[in-house]
């Protein structure tokens, strides 16, 4: 009778991958370990296919705007009505008096799906704007500020954390006095005074002028909040590297700092500020949606996710749709970013192993 074994085979080394896959040994880097780990990793996989999704639909809030819904993120339709099954619908009803009952006013049509054409196919708000050419508009600029701001957040920790990390001395102490300061501070209530007092008067220094309501102040006060969250592990590593027999071979070998770092350490540190920078996206996006809500991030009449949760709140009861949505569309995107960062983070550990079956 046959038995089937079950054998831990780890796949930290190009030896051990190439015995598995009965190749050469020659070629299996690191990515391609990591690679193979992620691909194997279906639900991380899955949750990055939901976010390309999400992404998709929100660049082509322009087309949905002018082709399907025929109506733009700010336009207000107060007053009209649109056609539904052959009859006209109010956009929002007028209220009063309706065959003897009283009718309250001021209520937006609810989520129409695809039975008015296109048009209002989550509702429209309480200005008669259409909900889902806004969450879509709103989804684009939640996703601009929150990639935008991860992008410089980890450049910046990164250069900082590196500069750091390999000088030491008087440097670092610099450095880490930045950090702990940013750090002090509870990172929502930091970007709310940092948001609010750029969003009165903009920002006009250094030769630098950003008008108020620019979507560039909440990616950049996101930006400067976060910046500790990163380059503090970051620069751990480096100090634990910077002692390394092959940072003293190259430097004995005549390589400069700069050099140094982005040669020998950077390489060794890649795979950590691959998954900081999944992982902070959605943190970011999240963050974004709060200074939206609080009326310090992304400036009326711009949506965003976060200022259609704050238009919507005070309708909850009348008008649900309004807050649940782009509730609905934060949440799923936050969560497909962080699963994948954790799925990422499993494949570039270097500790990780995969079960197989024979």
């Amino acid at each position: 009778m046959a038995t089937e074994s079950t054998t831990d085979f780890s796949l930290d080394s190009a030896a051990a991958l190439a015995a598995d896959e009965g190749g050469a040994i020659e070629g299996k880097s690191p990515w391609l370990l990591a690679w193979r780990r992620l691909r194997r990793n279906y639900v991380a996989l899955g949750f990055l296919a939901l976010f390309v999704v999400i992404v998709v639909m929100c660049l082509l809030a322009g087309p949905y705007a002018h082709h399907v819904a025929g109506t733009g993120p700010n336009d207000n339709h107060l007053g009209e009505t649109f056609t539904r099954g052959g009859k006209q619908v109010e956009v929002v009803s007028k209220g009063g008096f309706t065959g003897g009952t009283f009718k309250a006013g001021g209520i937006p049509v609810g989520p129409q799906l695809w039975h008015a054409g296109g048009k209002y196919v989550f509702g429209a708000d309480t200005q008669g704007r259409d909900v889902a050419v806004r969450l879509l508009y709103g989804g684009l600029n939640s996703l601009k500020v929150g990639i935008g701001s991860a992008l410089i957040c980890t450049l910046f920790a990164l250069v900082l954390a590196l500069i750091a990390g390999y000088y030491g001395g008087w440097v670092d102490w610099v450095i880490a006095r930045f950090f702990d300061l940013i750090w002090a501070f509870p990172v929502l209530l930091l970007a709310i005074a940092l948001g609010t007092a750029l969003s009165i008067n903009g920002f006009h220094h250094f030769g630098i002028s950003i008008q108020s309501g620019s979507l560039w102040i909440p990616t950049l006060v996101i930006s400067y909040v976060l910046i500790p969250y990163i380059g503090r592990p970051l620069r751990g590593q480096i100090l634990s590297l910077r002692e390394k027999e092959f940072i003293e071979a190259a430097t004995a070998q005549g390589a400069g700092g700069v050099r140094v770092m982005f040669s020998e350490l950077l390489p060794n540190i890649a795979s950590s500020v691959l998954v900081f920078f999944a992982l902070i996206i959605a943190n970011n996006i999240l963050t974004e949606a709060g200074l939206s809500f609080l009326g310090a991030g992304v400036q009326p009449p711009n949506p965003s996710w976060g200022t259609l949760i704050a238009d919507g709140q005070s309708r909850i009861q009348t008008a649900p749709w309004l807050a649940i949505i782009p509730g609905i569309a934060i949440v799923l995107t936050v969560l497909a970013l962080n699963i994948f960062g954790d799925g990422l983070r499993d494949a570039l550990d270097p500790r990780a192993k995969v079960r197989i079956e024979h």
